[in-house]
């Protein structure tokens, strides 16, 4: 039987009368880019901190190469690295200090930190960067700081958590770039934590969480394949009775979320005349497009990914 970098059974986890996380089971392979795609308050970060040894589950089971993180935590921390969505870096130091700091916590001898340095930062674009003091970098320089932070130890798998948050277009496509030679070059298992649509649709494999559970897994493609060659949005005044008058007179499966009926199918454009014949007066815009990983989202939950309140953490913290 493999040992997977992570295997995950079952696992509940609850913040006193609230559940965070609600019996996930979810197995990422050797060498894969492994999405997990949810809205804040979805338990994301609350899965990262039980993989990261910092949160003990409530219940269910969890494997790092066959590790567990309650009996075996140094050994799962030498296996991971981490990068959270705060950058983990003192402005007060400069890059080489801020790398050399993290090195000792990890008890890296002088020449395996140098052999570390040597290959990470020509893979980070970061050789000319390495006596700046951390404040005086862009966010996307800091946070290519952070993931060799995270790599120095040489962990076979990284776990990101939303790196692109609060990054410019150019600097998401640096990061992206970079990360994609570290798979390349170092061969390291990624699970890559994102509410953003461009990039989980990267992934190789992908988790869909909504509420704490796993709504959909699966492949981007094979995700957006199921929900049809199709799909046609209707924005209305009454979606309930629109989509039940649209299932009854064409045979079609609807689907109601917010104020829109979503239709799905390999014709759904030979749709939008009938519709706007029965239904016309009530309909305030139409949109058809090939599917996307927003209507995956949206056909798996019932809501859009922005739609989901409050987080959990924020609620309890």
């Amino acid at each position: 039987m493999p040992v997977h970098p992570v295997h995950i059974d079952d696992l509940t986890h609850r913040y006193g009368s609230r559940t965070a996380l609600d019996t996930i089971s979810l197995t990422v392979s050797q060498g894969s880019f492994y999405g997990l795609l949810g809205p804040n308050g979805s338990g994301k970060t609350t899965l990262f901190r039980i993989l990261a040894t910092l949160l003990n589950p409530s219940e269910g089971s969890v494997r790092i190469f066959g590790a567990d993180p309650l009996m075996h935590p140094a050994r799962v921390r030498q296996h991971t690295g981490i990068v959270f969505q705060g950058v983990a870096l003192d402005d007060e130091l400069t890059v080489l200090e801020n790398l050399r700091t993290h090195a000792s916590l990890y008890g890296l001898r002088r020449s395996t930190f140098q052999k570390r340095l040597a290959r990470l930062l020509p893979l980070f674009g970061l050789e000319e960067r390495l006596h700046e003091r951390t404040e005086r970098l862009s966010g996307g320089l800091k946070r290519r700081v952070d993931l060799v932070r995270g790599l120095l130890h040489a962990p076979p798998l990284l776990l990101l958590d939303e790196p692109a948050t609060g990054l410019d277009p150019a600097a998401r496509q640096a990061l992206r770039e970079a990360i994609d030679r570290l798979r390349r070059q170092e061969g390291t298992t990624i699970v890559l934590a994102t509410h953003l649509m461009e990039e989980a649709d990267r992934c190789d494999y992908l988790a869909i969480l909504d509420r704490g559970r796993v709504a959909a897994q699966g492949t981007p493609d094979s995700l957006k394949q199921a929900v049809g060659e199709e799909t046609l949005w209707i924005e209305c005044d009454d979606p309930q009775d629109l989509a039940e008058r649209i299932a009854k007179q064409f045979n079609v499966s609807t689907q109601v979320i917010g104020t829109r009926v979503q239709l799905s199918g390999p014709d759904a454009h030979d749709l939008l005349s009938p519709v706007y014949e029965t239904a016309g007066e009530n309909i305030r815009s139409v949109t058809i497009r090939r599917p996307t990983l927003e209507d995956v989202f949206m056909m798996h939950t019932g809501h859009g990914l922005h739609e989901n309140g409050l987080p959990v953490e924020e609620e309890i913290s």
